[in-house]
């Protein structure tokens, strides 16, 4: 028989009930009985420098596990500033859930001290915003929560928590374990796509979004190496797919290789399972047309309201990755695209494979490439946005299922609180952040959550400066003229060890490997401040180069 608990106990068992074990926190007033309730409680507590770094880091649990990633932030400017990590789970499809504090129930609609109307201030943001006024419901609205936040294209919740409510007393029973429904495609589906399959001569499968398992992921390498099929994936989602397989044939992020685009653009059935398309993946959505795509086009996605939203597919199938995959375990085909395939793997390990040299002494491809051969096959690798990720992009490949971590919202900062998370909750697996000079300052205080936590991760800063993403935008538009892209950055080593972690400052390409291994055997967080030659702008190009092409094109006009 249930007891009378108060309502912060219950929440909190409410969230052992659904199998949490990790949740981050800065902590406040508004919610000081539930911190209480956590203690002993057996869930790991980060407790983080910032909002927008505590969101992150949820919003990276539910990437590498599929069930929500929990935030608990206090009211007002505390969940304003959370709403970064909001927004990454809601582009990236990831389940999270925000608990926020709220004034007294008695103090409401007066606009107390750091008062927000939550449901309305995150409408844009979240899936679900909702306020518990009564304790009795707190079973119900949580698991409400859970399955809203997992089921069909997964989001974020944010749930408010007047202050007051969290010591009233009820007795109530815990809600059990939310499984979310896993919606199957239907017998003609299967028929209709196989029908397709057999009259393709070019076609491509392209993987993204999210309600991706490992199991889903085995029967996909199986079907595309039965079938001889390419896989491609979608920004920023290449673990989906292990790189080293043949049947990889790239990725469709910023800059795709030309070869792998001509393809796609050229293809007679586009596979699209489990993504939604977006701007980045279907270059600005210029590779099939709207609303009908040229291309035979079948799209797969456990939500309807997912299917048709865009792009009109000649087939839609509501349906998990992982139930449609099954679904088609027994499909086979007369593979007559083989030669095709092989010649658009070859392009991608050229592709890939060696970096161009670039201005200066640190050959930033040359350490991507490094760490490519370097690091074992589960090794976590996040970012968040600029220019430096290109290389990573173009030049790691990932080959373990969840080991890449990174913002398909293109948010900056990310990087520095998703890989605190990420080594917190795989302690025995290495773990590198990437992130630029501009990028690691957005959220670089998580470090110090690192050191607090004895979390060994390894952030590479990549410095040359300036927010290169914009300066290269600047200089392709308004080629010479240089407004607020220039930076001046600390001593990122010095300011490591301040922090209390492990140092370096990385000045040339061979230095890197030597620092790099220091740093892993420090046992202790650790950033390596790499100085890259402002010039070296994109993989292929400098900045000298992006100008004079600008210029160029303005003086044909």
């Amino acid at each position: 028989m249930a007891q009378a608990r108060t309502a912060a106990r219950i929440l909190v068992d409410q969230l052992i009930a659904q199998g949490v074990t990790h949740a981050s926190c800065v902590p406040g007033e508004s919610y000081l009985s539930v911190l209480d309730a956590l203690i002993d409680s057996g869930i790991d507590l980060l407790t983080c420098r910032a909002e927008g770094g505590a969101a992150m880091m949820a919003e990276a649990h539910g990437k590498l596990t599929g069930r929500p990633g929990i935030c608990f932030v206090t009211r007002g400017p505390g969940a304003t500033n959370a709403a970064p990590g909001l927004h990454i789970a809601m582009q990236d499809s990831t389940p999270m859930i925000l608990f926020v504090g709220q004034v007294e129930r008695g103090f409401r609609h007066r606009e107390a001290f750091q008062e927000l109307d939550y449901p309305q201030a995150f409408a844009g943001v979240a899936k679900w915003a909702v306020e518990i006024d009564d304790a009795r419901r707190i079973p119900e609205l949580i698991a409400r929560a859970f399955r809203v936040a997992m089921q069909g294209r997964p989001g974020p919740v944010v749930i408010a928590l007047p202050e007051d409510m969290l010591d009233d007393v009820a007795i109530v029973a815990d809600a059990p374990v939310v499984v979310p429904a896993s919606p199957a495609p239907l017998p003609d589906d299967i028929a209709r796509f196989e029908t397709l399959l057999a009259q393709a001569a070019r076609p491509i499968v392209i993987v993204g979004g999210s309600r991706w398992t490992p199991d889903a992921r085995d029967a996909l390498i199986a079907l595309a190496e039965r079938l001889d099929l390419p896989v491609a994936a979608a920004f920023r989602r290449a673990a989906l797919f292990p790189a080293t397989n043949a049947q990889f044939v790239g990725d469709l992020g910023i800059g795709p290789n030309p070869a792998l685009a001509d393809y796609v653009a050229q293809s007679d059935l586009v596979v699209l399972i489990g993504g939604r398309m977006s701007e980045i993946a279907s270059n600005s959505y210029a590779h099939f047309a709207i609303p009908r795509p040229e291309q035979p086009f079948v799209h797969i996605h456990p939500d309807p309201l997912e299917l048709g939203r865009v792009y009109q597919p000649v087939l839609a199938i509501n349906a998990t990755p992982g139930a449609f995959l099954d679904a088609v375990a027994e499909t086979r085909a007369t593979a007559a695209w083989g030669d095709a395939r092989a010649a658009l793997r070859d392009a991608y390990r050229v592709w890939s494979d060696q970096p161009a040299p670039l201005p200066g002494d640190f050959q930033y491809g040359e350490v991507v490439a490094w760490l490519r051969d370097r690091l074992p096959d589960d090794a976590i690798i996040c970012n968040g946005a600029g220019n430096y990720a290109g290389w990573v992009h173009r030049y790691y490949r990932f080959r373990g299922f969840a080991t890449q971590l990174a913002p398909t919202s293109g948010s900056m900062g990310y990087g520095v609180p998703a890989g605190v998370f990420a080594k917190r909750y795989h302690p025995d697996r290495i773990v590198v952040t990437m992130a630029g000079d501009g990028d690691f300052l957005m959220n670089g205080q998580e470090f110090s959550t690192a050191v607090h936590h004895r979390i060994p991760l390894i952030v590479v800063v990549v410095d040359n400066g300036i927010y290169g993403t914009i300066r290269m935008h600047q200089e392709r538009t308004f080629p010479g003229r240089v407004a607020a892209t220039t930076l001046t950055s600390p001593d990122f080593a010095a300011l490591a060890r301040a922090f209390g972690g492990h140092g370096e400052t990385v000045e040339t390409t061979d230095a890197f490997a030597p620092a790099f291994e220091r740093a892993l055997a420090s046992g202790r967080p650790a950033i390596l401040h790499c100085k890259l030659d402002s010039q070296a702008i994109t993989p292929t190009m400098t900045l000298d180069q992006i100008r004079d092409a600008a210029r160029r094109q303005q003086e044909a006009i």
